[in-house]
This record gives C-alpha cells, structure tokens and sequence, in this order.
C-alpha cells in the first residue's frame, strides 16, 4: 500500500476526478444489492402463492431501471478513473523523458539504452495500473464487499454473516505473502526485459557489422538465451500469481459450503426463509468478485510498486551540471581562454587534460591536432561544460563558462561532433532541426557553405529526401555536411567542428574551409582534426599529447620548430605522394 502514498501528488492533483469516479462506484455498489433482495422477495412469493403478473412487472421493471442507471455509472467512472492512470502514465513518461534530456554524458556511459526504453515503456505501463484497475480493484472490493456483508448481516442473518466470513482471515494472510514473493520476483522480471530490450537495440542498431563479421547464428543464439531468461523470469512471476485465485475460489467455497449447511439448519428452526437463503447465498456470490479484486490488488500493487521503485531510482539520479543562483541569462560573446591545471573523468585515476592555457580571440579561428586519445574531444567538451570538477578556469567572453545559464552557454554553439546524428526524417527537416519553420533560402544557404546542396538536388525528392534512420541512405561525407550545414544555420558565435571533415575528400575539404572563412570573418571556429590541411588555415594551432599542449602556434610557425607538428606533417605529405603514385629518392 506504500506505493499510493509515494503517488499521492498524484491523487490529490487528480482528485476531483477520483472523488467522483469513487462516488459512482459507490452507486454501483449500493445498486448491486438490489436484485438478490429482489429475487429473495419473488421467490417468497411465489413458495406463498402471492406473485402476481402486476406484481412481476413491478419487480421486473425495477431490475431494468436499476440495470440501465448502473450503466450509465459504470460507463462515467471508468471515463473519470481510467482516464485519469493515463494521464499518470503521460505525466511520468515526460518527467523521465525530461529528466534524461538533463543527465550527463556520463550518466550514458553508465546505462544503456534499452534499459531505458524499458523504464519508459513496461515500468510506466505496470504503474498506470495502480492508478487505474488498482483504484478500482481497492474501493470496489472494499465498498462492494462491506455493502454486501452488511446486506447479509442486517436484511439476512448477521449469526449466518459470521458463519460465512470464518475463512477471509486465512485470505488475507495467504495473498500477503504472495504480494510480497510477486514483488521480488516481478523486480527480477523487469530487469531481465530490460536485458532483452537492450539487446535487441543493440542488434539492430549494429546489424550490419553483425551481418560483415557473420555473427548472426551467434547473436541469435545469444537472443534466444537473453528471451529465455525472460520468460523463465515471468514463469516464477506467474507461478505466484496463478497462487491468487485458486486460494481465493478455495475459501470463497468454504464460505458456501458453511452458509449451505448453517442455513439448512436455520430454514429446519424456523429462523430462515428459503426466499432469505437463496437471497444470502446470491450475495455471498456477489462477494466472488470483491475477494478476486482483493487478489488481483496485490498483483497489480507489487508490480506497480517494483516498476515505481525503478522509475524513482532514475528521477533521484541528479543532475551533475546546475546553474547557479545568479547565472548570467544572457548568450556568451567575446574571446575564449583556458588556463586548466588538471581534469580526470570521474571515476579514473589518471589525468585526461593537464596544463591546457591558451586563449583564442573573437573572429579567429582554432585548430587542434593530435593522435586518437590525445584530449581533443574532451578539451570541447569541458568548453561545452558537458563535464566539471576540473582545477582551473575556462573563460567564454569577460565571464567564467560556469557562470553562464546552460541553456544561454549552448546557445553559444553550433557543435557537428565526430558521431554525427541523423534523424529519420528528410534532409530539409534534419539542416532545419533548431527552427523547423525556418525559410527554405536559408537552409539552401547552409548547405551551400557546407557545400552539399548539389548533392541535395541529385536526389530524385531533393530536399524532402528521408534519409532513414541515422541517415542510413547517405554516405559518410554526405552526414557529415548535412550536419555542418545543421550547425551553420544557427549562425553560432562559436561552430566547432569536431573531426568532422574526415570523411569528405581534399578537394570537398578545401571548399568547405575557404566558405567557411568566407561566412565567419567576425565569428568563433574551433576545428579538430587529424588531418593537418583542414587547420593549416587556422589562427592558433594547438598539438595535444597525452593530455597536454606540446606545441602551439600558427602553421608557419609550428613548421619552423620542426617538432611534433612538422613530422605530422612530412608524413601526410608524403602518404598523399604515395596515393598519387609517387616516389621519393633516399
């Protein structure tokens, strides 16, 4: 029963609707007594002799009223209550989904997809159901089986009630523990569906290496394994709940057979009329239900609390990155300076940066090299301020980044990350995704910087192209433009591009960088790569090693010290010699 009082915000938010969905319900229940009572009485007077067709009409007509305004009731509140667990469901289901739009990238290391796909989907789904069918099965086996017990007690015979009621105390403690034992094995359940779920996005997400390494009986295999997992998960599951109703129809019995037997013997003394039993045993039968709904309360609780407890535990995962009390709400502009000790990823010993301090005028434009790992993408990251707790200070205009608005720092950046993204949409939709009503001149103008707007138009449906899901359809260069062209719409004061020509040819690269010099004179450009002729052009050239600046400079001048940057350097030109078909003399 905990879990209603941790859904309480619920209830009293939605508790007008709740009230008078209970108030109906309440009506049915009270209705409900009427045709045992009726059929009591038509018996009685059929075994006197006294029915007569005046008299049938009357009670017959009754039942139909009563029967017609218990379906009006029953229509309303399954409107009110119902509609109300899927607002429940709704409500959750954007919290979590806001609250993973807030979360780190390393809360993502950390956790994986499908398992919160699960969350979103199976755990919200067994949570609706105790706002729904849990409230129902609550007041309706509460208010249906007191009426019905005070029905039998006060218009009956109350020593018959007694009689009957001897063996719900034993209801009570069985379906206790098997709330307790569902409750435990249903945790166990969701985590193996969590399993799968994950699986099975991770297979198809990677379905074509899977396919190039010829791994697909293998990963079946494992698929069946993970399927089977689940199901004998949900078999334990189902081997307790299968518990209820045979326990509850075994005790039900126990209280005919006892009302049967007592009765008989009532009717024999002359306490009880036949009309006064057959009236009684019709309300022990409407009693059936109310003790199902009471089984069924414990199933849909422990399920609902098991997969509450779940979505709670992700909703508590804080924010790592906050505002501060008085963030500045206003977009950063102005020259950006590092001047960083020392940052470790949380969790690792070693230093990912150490002593990084440069600093980088407005309007000029920053490249940074090194091998893979050297801290590139990190240094970007801690900028974008995707991560702190860092000894040192990063400044974006005359303030510390940290002492911007988040929302207002991001607005700062147009970001085309080496992973690029693509959404299973069309290619206009996908430049335009930061303002989909934007004008078409605009997002053409974007991907002709990004010089991929005659390759648009090669498409038979141009600009409406889909491009399937992660841009499926296109080549890599092809991605890679159309989300440079994405974050050139933005018109950013700072475009960082994070390796993000590597998979265009020279010629492409070349155009793309003298357009983009072009367009953003007076603006920020931070560009990664391991490629030295897409930073050659730049302003300050940073060579990062193990974590730490080894070099900077600008090209001329980082040629002229003949270090790291000059033998990177001697080596891509002499590998493009080699793909020319050229040869040097030793």
């Amino acid at each position: 029963m905990k879990v209603f009082f941790k859904l309480k915000w619920f209830f009293i938010e939605k508790k007008k609707e709740y009230i008078i969905g209970l108030i109906m319900l309440t009506f049915v229940a009270i209705l409900n007594l009427l045709p045992p009572k009726i059929i009591g009485y038509i018996i009685d007077e059929i075994a006197a002799k006294h029915l007569t067709p005046a008299s049938l009409v009357k009670w017959m007509t009754i039942l139909v009223l009563v029967a017609l305004f218990m379906y009006l009731l029953r229509f309303y509140w399954r409107l009110l209550i119902f509609g109300s667990s899927n607002y429940l469901a709704k409500t959750l289901r954007e919290k979590l989904f806001s609250h993973f739009t807030k979360l780190s990238p390393s809360f993502y290391q950390s956790r994986r997809v499908g398992d919160l796909m699960a969350h979103a989907t199976n755990d919200i789904s067994a949570v609706q159901q105790i706002a729904g069918v849990g409230i129902l099965t609550l007041f309706d086996s509460i208010a249906t089986g007191g009426f019905v017990i005070l029905a039998m007690a006060f218009t009956i015979d109350w020593r018959l009630t007694l009689i009957a009621l001897i063996p719900m105390p034993f209801m009570a403690l069985s379906t206790s523990y098997y709330g307790k034992l569902l409750h435990k094995r249903f945790g166990v359940a969701q985590a193996a569906f969590s399993d799968l779920n994950d699986k099975t996005q991770e297979s198809i997400s990677g379905i074509k290496v899977i396919k190039t390494f010829g791994q697909q009986k293998e990963d079946i295999e494992e698929f069946k394994s993970l399927s089977n997992s689940v199901v004998e998960k949900n078999m334990q599951v189902a081997k307790v709940d299968s518990l209820f109703d045979p326990t509850i129809s075994l005790i039900v019995g126990i209280s005919f057979l006892l009302s049967l037997a007592f009765g008989a013997k009532f009717i024999v003394d002359g306490t009880m009329t036949i009309g006064d039993l057959i009236a009684f045993n019709t309300y022990l039968g409407l009693l059936v239900w109310p003790m199902l709904a009471f089984g069924m309360l414990f199933n849909i609780l422990e399920r609902g609390s098991a997969s509450y407890d779940r979505i709670e535990e992700l909703l508590g995962v804080p924010m790592d990155i906050q505002d501060k009390p008085d963030a500045i709400d206003q977009q950063p502009k102005g020259d950006i300076r590092f001047e960083l000790e020392n940052f470790t990823f949380p969790g690792e010993q070693v230093s990912a940066l150490k002593h990084i301090h440069f600093e980088l005028k407005r309007g000029e434009t920053l490249g940074i090299v090194g091998k893979t790992g050297s801290g590139k993408t990190t240094l970007l990251k801690l900028l974008m301020r995707e991560y702190e707790g860092y000894d040192g200070t990063i400044h974006f205009g005359s303030h510390k980044i940290d002492a911007y608005k988040k929302e207002r720092l991001k607005e700062a950046f147009g970001y085309v990350p080496q992973d690029h993204f693509l959404f299973s949409t069309t290619i206009f939709s996908n430049i335009a995704f930061i303002n989909p009503t934007v004008e078409k001149e605009k997002v053409e103008r974007a991907a002709k910087i990004a010089h991929i707007h005659e390759d648009i138009l090669r498409f038979p449906d141009g600009y409406e192209t889909i491009v399937g899901e992660r841009g499926v359809s296109l080549s890599g260069g092809q991605k890679q433009r159309i989300s440079i062209a994405r974050a050139l719409l933005l018109n950013p004061e700072l475009l960082i591009l994070d390796d993000s020509l590597s998979a265009v040819d020279a010629k492409t690269e070349e155009a793309i960088i003298t357009s983009l010099k072009a367009e953003r004179q007076h603006a920020t450009t931070i560009i990664t790569s391991h490629r030295l002729s897409a930073i050659e052009h730049a302003d300050l050239i940073i060579v990062l090693h193990e974590g730490t600046i080894v070099e900077k400079g600008t090209h001329e001048e980082l040629m002229a010290k003949k270090g790291k940057y000059y033998e990177m350097y001697q080596l891509q030109q002499l590998e493009k010699l080699v793909e020319k078909g050229g040869y040097c003399d030793e």
